[in-house]
């Protein structure tokens, strides 16, 4: 699950993570019995501190590699400011033009995706680059 969440200044909701340092949008695992939504609420919670609301579907992204599908949600911010967790170093507000220049091709175009009406969309990448 990856939660997209912009403020009211059109910037990105974004960790640089604790394991390999990537700058991407929140996101993790759902647990065995969870449904989407509530995941993708926890799991930017749990990473940032900030309290969303789930929206639409942007899409579904498969690592072809890994065999590991994942869904991205647009959120709205209800509540919290962003700060670092277990597994976010850094948990802050970036420009769009910022993520473009921190993030991997294959975790940006979620934000990106996320800006687009024409979706859902469905993407393949190699954990780093769509192929």
């Amino acid at each position: 699950m990856t939660g997209i969440v912009f403020n009211e200044d059109g910037h990105v909701l974004a960790i640089q993570r604790q394991d390999d340092d990537r700058w991407v949008p929140p996101g993790g695992v759902l647990e065995l019995h969870e449904d989407p939504r509530d995941g993708v609420v926890r799991e930017v919670f749990e990473e940032t501190g900030v309290q969303v609301k789930p929206g639409r579907l942007i899409g579904v992204y498969k690592n072809m590699p890994l065999g590991v599908v994942s869904m991205a949600i647009l959120c709205e911010v209800e509540s919290g400011e962003p700060t670092a967790s277990e597994e976010a170093k850094v948990a802050r507000w970036i420009s769009v033009e910022e993520a473009q220049h921190r993030m991997p091709q294959a975790r940006l175009i979620r934000v990106l995706d996320a800006l687009r009406d024409d979706g859902p969309f469905i993407r393949c990448h190699d954990g780093t680059n769509l192929v």
